[in-house]
């Protein structure tokens, strides 16, 4: 069974960087010091459970931003991207933001766009990775 649990990162920031450096730091071979940056501090991060286990996080900054989307490998296909995501989606709601964005990983937009999110602009790369600017506008 899957459990959401969205804080600050005061609270699940333990939880939410060792998932972080599996995925993007150890399997992903993203340079560690493009990683962490000043948004933690200030964001809602979404950790996922799996069991007693951590096993995905998320997050939301103030400015409407989705990022730092993770699932640990042997985890992937059970709906915990999902879920989390639309933890975060509930979050943004419940702070009255309007309009959220984010930039995908290719292989995920077919996952976002699932969920209503749309292309915005072309295609850039961050961190070495091709990625797809989308938004999701919650007044609509």
């Amino acid at each position: 069974m899957i459990r959401i649990d969205c804080s600050s990162w005061l609270i699940n920031g333990e939880w939410a960087s060792s998932i972080r450096r599996s995925v993007f730091i150890e399997e992903q071979g993203i340079d560690e010091a493009e990683e962490w940056d000043e948004h933690d501090a200030s964001s809602v991060h979404a950790v996922a459970w799996w069991e007693n286990s951590p096993v995905g996080t998320a997050r939301l900054l103030p400015q409407g931003k989705i990022g730092r989307m993770a699932v640990l490998p042997e985890f992937r296909s059970r709906g915990i991207g999902k879920a989390l995501l639309l933890a975060l989606l509930n979050v943004a709601r419940q702070q009255n933001m309007k309009t959220l964005r984010l930039s995908a990983q290719q292989q995920a937009i077919e996952f976002y766009s699932r969920h209503g999110f749309a292309p915005d602009g072309p295609a850039h790369m961050e961190v070495g990775i091709p990625h797809q600017w989308m938004v999701l506008n919650l007044t609509t």
